[in-house]
């Protein structure tokens, strides 16, 4: 759990949470710089892209450490919040996507 509590502490510490909203819709997308990548988070399914969310959160019910770091950050009031344009939205979702894979 150690190893967690760094990585989350490193993340908050160097701003890698992230709020990308799109106006005027309001539609929020969450990100977090992780060790190597990029990762999206829906925070209302409790749900993250990362590798290690199938392992934690599936099947040992725990969050990876990206959720942990949004916690962290909105606690610590440490959320960098980037605003878009509703009409950026697609390509922004493209961009998302194809990081993934």
């Amino acid at each position: 759990m150690k190893h967690d509590s760094g990585n989350v502490d490193l993340v908050v510490s160097s701003n890698g949470v992230k709020l990308h909203r799109f106006c005027p819709s309001n539609r929020e997308i969450w990100t977090v710089v992780g060790k190597e990548n990029e990762h999206w988070l829906d925070l209302g399914l409790e749900y993250c892209s990362c590798e290690d969310y199938y392992y934690n959160a599936m099947e040992k019910g725990k969050q990876c450490y990206h959720m942990k770091a949004v916690q962290a950050a909105k606690e610590q009031n440490k959320v960098e919040i980037v605003q878009f344009d509703d009409s950026e939205f697609p390509s922004f979702m493209s961009a998302l996507v194809q990081d993934l894979v």
